[in-house]
């Protein structure tokens, strides 16, 4: 989420932001972010209590308290609005507040309960980071950080129903309504690969939007086109076998990180 962060930050302008933005303002939506993460695991104990993955998180096995975590998380919260107020601009402090609320409040307590389509809708949380980081440099909202959060909205369903194919059974225990639990494992494995191939010419755009440009833009397309056919391969093979789960889960991790890193480097 942070190098999502700083590459939304060093593509907003031509020059590189200085540096107590960058990193005063990184720590600032870090905290935040971690906020919202200890939230999360504050509504979600009971059924981290039955799941394999979640299992061993402070809450379940008792290491911490509601109590403890709920101050913790308004701690943190508290401190990255405070560094986000300081050393960025209003827009992005009241985005990253949103992004919070959207991910502790609208998905943890109502999506994730309620419909399997919570990590589409909730996506939108988990994209903000890199149209933070670039709002946090032009104080605007603009074409480019618009696209990256298009990337990742795009990139979030196929990349979480891959690891809940693989924990569909932890998720089933629970009773958390995602979408191999309540449609199956086919149905979720076809819309992995419809969202991965949708996936692949939304990262064409952003030579097409001066993002990148000059040679360096045929090289990203050239590379973001191979990043995206393997991710296709693989959400196929997964389409055949469920044992490719976790390997796409993996790959799509990586893929982010590349494609990112790629922008990054030829911007």
């Amino acid at each position: 989420m942070l190098f999502t962060v700083v590459v939304g930050m060093l593509l907003a302008r031509p020059v590189a932001p200085p540096w107590p933005l960058m990193a005063f303002g990184s720590l600032g939506i870090a905290l935040v972010a971690g906020s919202a993460a200890a939230v999360n695991h504050l509504v979600d104990q009971r059924i981290d209590a039955m799941m394999a993955r979640t299992r061993g998180r402070p809450l379940p096995r008792g290491a911490l308290g509601s109590a403890q975590v709920a101050m913790f998380a308004c701690l943190l919260g508290s401190c990255g609005v405070a560094l986000l107020l300081a050393f960025t601009n209003p827009l992005c402090t009241a985005l990253t507040v949103g992004s919070l609320v959207g991910y502790a409040g609208v998905y943890s307590l109502l999506l994730k309960h309620r419909t399997p389509q919570n990590i589409v809708i909730g996506g939108a949380a988990g994209a903000a980071p890199p149209l933070l980081g670039w709002v946090a440099v032009t104080g605007h909202i603009e074409p480019g950080a618009l696209l990256l959060f298009l990337i990742i909205f795009m990139w979030t369903p196929p990349h979480f129903w891959a690891l809940a194919i693989h924990r569909r059974d932890d998720y089933a225990r629970a009773g958390v309504p995602m979408l191999p639990v309540t449609h199956g494992v086919p149905f979720t494995a076809l819309r992995v690969l419809q969202y991965a191939a949708a996936l692949a010419p939304v990262t064409m755009l952003p030579p097409l939007i001066g993002l990148v440009s000059g040679p360096g833009a045929w090289l990203y397309a050239a590379a973001a086109l191979a990043l995206g056919l393997r991710f296709i391969a693989l959400a196929w093979r997964l389409r055949q076998d469920t044992r490719w789960a976790l390997p796409t889960f993996r790959y799509s991790i990586a893929y982010l990180f590349a494609l990112f890193a790629l922008l990054l480097v030829v911007h």
